[in-house]
């Protein structure tokens, strides 16, 4: 119980302002008029992207790189600070920084001498893939409630607001040997779905919260496989299908609380079959019980509130 996405024409954000984008998402966004900043921590890239944007005949909006280790508070603000520094406002923000497995996590070949040494490599997985989305999403939720600055878009009628959490397939079902991959993938899931019932509620402009969950997607983190995935006859993404799918997100103002699988270039809103189903596959009192639970625990103030729970 899925339904297809179809994203929208990115057109409708003209003169709008995205962060934290890929290169193909980047180019796309600016090629339809949007202002985009983005982040990365490789700079020569990252910097050739920015000029060839910047000396298009044709440009008309702006375009900025910021150095960003997503892992890095400080660099995350500074990206959204430059966006809004020069913009006034900030429209969009997509947390895209992702990092594969480093390693065998749970190498069977550990023995009680080697288990002994700290696991570094493999852990900064979860510091890239979720650390550095909740520093992102808790940056940009800020951010993104501010009022336009230049007093453009007065009307809150006018306003879309948005932050796109990239997750994975890896995010909603098991992949064996990608533990920590997995589980900070499904973490990210985890985030979207503890903000998108306040961040909709924020003031003066409402914020759509969505994840997308990009399955086989051809590039360098699935270098090796390609060959034996095409034998399988499997579908991929390009990465100008998974950038088409995020702009539509950002364009449709209806796409709110969703978790979209991209899978050969097309969409689909798992979501929507999980909460629809869910007494069936919990129960009808169980819904119920959990329900009016969750309408008790309200936003969680009292974990806060509480200090005999604080460390």
């Amino acid at each position: 119980m899925t339904t297809q996405f179809h994203p929208p024409s990115p057109g409708t954000l003209r003169d709008q302002g995205a962060i934290g984008v890929g290169a193909s998402l980047t180019r796309l966004l600016h090629a339809h008029g949007a202002h985009v900043f983005f982040g990365d921590i490789l700079d020569s890239p990252a910097l050739a992207l920015e000029k060839e944007l910047a000396s298009h005949p044709t440009a008309s909006s702006k375009i900025k790189f910021v150095h960003t280790d997503v892992t890095s508070y400080t660099d995350n603000l500074a990206l959204f600070d430059a966006a809004y520094t020069a913009c006034g406002r900030v429209d969009h923000a997509l947390a895209n920084a992702g990092l594969g497995e480093q390693g065998n996590f749970f190498d069977p070949a550990l023995t009680l001498e080697s288990v002994r040494e700290e696991p570094v490599k493999g852990v900064k997985v979860v510091d890239v893939n979720l650390k550095g989305e909740l520093y992102f999403a808790r940056i940009a939720a800020v951010y993104l409630r501010q009022p336009d600055v230049d007093g453009k878009a007065a009307r809150v009628a006018e306003v879309s607001k948005s932050l796109t959490l990239v997750s994975s397939v890896a995010g909603f079902r098991e992949d064996p040997g990608l533990y920590v991959y997995t589980a900070s993938k499904h973490g990210v899931l985890g985030l979207m779905r503890s903000l998108r019932s306040m961040l909709i509620e924020a003031q003066p402009h409402p914020i759509r919260v969505n994840a997308v969950c990009p399955w086989m997607t051809r590039t360098r983190l699935v270098a090796g496989i390609e060959d034996d995935w095409h034998r399988a006859g499997l579908p991929s993404n390009t990465p100008e299908d998974v950038a088409g799918v995020i702009a539509g997100v950002f364009a449709d103002r209806g796409v709110h609380g969703a978790a979209l699988y991209i899978e050969g270039g097309n969409a689909w809103n798992i979501e929507e079959g999980l909460l629809q189903t869910r007494p069936e596959w919990l129960g009808a009192k169980q819904t119920a019980d959990l329900d009016r639970g969750s309408e008790l625990m309200g936003g969680g103030e009292h974990w806060t509130a509480n200090m005999s729970s604080q460390v």
